[in-house]
């Protein structure tokens, strides 16, 4: 597991964007008052993305990243700006190194940051170096209708003004969106479905579940869980039936045929689809389900990258279970982590995970890149909803 990935998934991910030797390293180091990036005179030191993961004061949770100059060249050197182009899709605060007068390559990062709607710092680094720092704040001002922030790494009064800075940015209500608050009160009884097939770990549980639990009893409800083969004895050791069930979605109509009338059905991918992604979006493109043909293709979007096993959900069963539906001639690409295609013209629908192992600004852009080019997108327990024909029965909350 990476630090790219969960359990930083929840945390504010900071990104420091600009050219080579504009301070990035410096600054974060200077601003973390830890060695966490290496500094160095030589272009192009940082090459892939670090990822810091901290407690700040005042911020809470974050991930700090560090990434290489959007200025590097060569083969290698546009490696390195597509890895720091993937991290600014993650990023839900982009500060912007400026450090001389030509600002044209951060102009445009800062363009495509706020069509994003990501918050933006911009700063003018190296400030106790840089000669005419006055003149290059006044070009930012002019083109960004944004006060840039001074800063020095050596003087301990401008890092705290641009930690104050960084505070105001951070939005108060980041991740503090409840997974299932919507759908159950306190002492409510929820019966969670856990998996048990050749993908679940073996001792552990898996981090969709682990969060879903921890949440269900910040909001105070009483939680049974059992796996899908000890459903009846769950059901019937309650004194009545509980308000709300969570299931692995590969056993949706196995639960929906059991479940008392009164119950609740949702799945774990599914309310991680309204929590991370965008629900309507997903269940607008269920739809396009209808139209494959065998001549269609569909992307399936995995944000793990464990190795692929026989019973995979994403690299085998859902691909059965359409194949089954249209055809076996229907074409199915899989990525994984964060290969994801720019250009997703080709494709007739789109099937994400539910996504735990990214923070929703990455998902959103995922969702964000598929709208732009009108092509529908949908979630992977959505998708089992739909073709198990329960898709209007289950709840996912608002």
């Amino acid at each position: 597991m990476s630090l790219n990935e969960t359990p930083n998934a929840n945390r504010v991910h900071i990104g420091f964007y600009g050219k080579r030797n504009s301070g990035k390293s410096s600054l974060i180091n200077a601003f973390t008052g830890q060695e966490v990036a290496i500094v160095s005179n030589v272009a192009g030191t940082t090459t892939d993305p670090v990822y810091k993961a901290m407690e700040v004061h005042g911020i809470g949770p974050c991930v700090l990243v560090d990434t290489a100059g959007f200025d590097d060249v060569g083969k290698l050197g546009r490696m390195r700006v597509e890895k720091a182009e993937k991290a600014a899709d993650k990023t839900d605060i982009a500060v912007l190194l400026f450090s001389d007068t030509d600002i044209q390559n951060e102009l445009e990062w800062f363009r495509n940051f706020k069509k994003t709607k990501t918050p933006v710092l911009c700063v003018v680094s190296k400030s106790d170096a840089l000669s005419n720092a006055a003149e290059v704040a006044a070009l930012v001002r002019q083109e960004t209708h944004a006060d840039p922030l001074t800063v020095s790494v050596t003087e301990p009064e401008s890092i705290a003004r641009f930690k104050e800075a960084l505070i105001r940015l951070v939005p108060e209500d980041y991740d503090m969106q409840s997974i299932t608050a919507s759908l159950v009160a306190e002492g409510d009884v929820v019966l969670l479905v856990m998996p048990q097939d050749i993908q679940a770990p073996k001792g552990r549980l898996i981090l969709p579940q682990v969060q879903t639990i921890r949440d269900l009893l910040d909001n105070r409800c009483v939680i049974l869980s059992a796996t899908t083969d000890k459903l009846d004895q769950a059901l019937a050791a309650l004194s009545k039936p509980p308000k709300l069930i969570i299931t692995d979605s590969q056993v949706f109509k196995t639960v929906y045929d059991k479940k008392p009338a009164e119950s609740l059905l949702t799945s774990f991918s599914v309310l991680f689809a309204a929590h991370k992604g965008d629900i309507e979006y997903y269940l607008e493109g269920a739809a396009a389900i209808e139209r494959l043909k065998e001549d269609s293709k569909v992307l399936i979007a995995e944000c793990c990258t464990h190795a692929p096993l026989a019973e995979d959900i994403g690299r085998e069963k859902i691909p059965a279970m359409l194949r089954k539906r249209t055809g076996q001639g229907l074409t199915v690409h899989v990525v994984s982590g964060m290969d994801f295609p720019k250009d997703l013209t080709g494709y007739d629908l789109i099937i994400q995970c539910g996504a735990c192992m990214f923070n929703r600004k990455y998902v959103l852009t995922r969702v964000g890149r598929a709208k732009d080019q009108a092509v529908p997108m949908t979630n992977y327990g959505v998708v089992i909803a739909y073709l198990s024909g329960i898709l209007d029965k289950i709840s996912w909350g608002s």
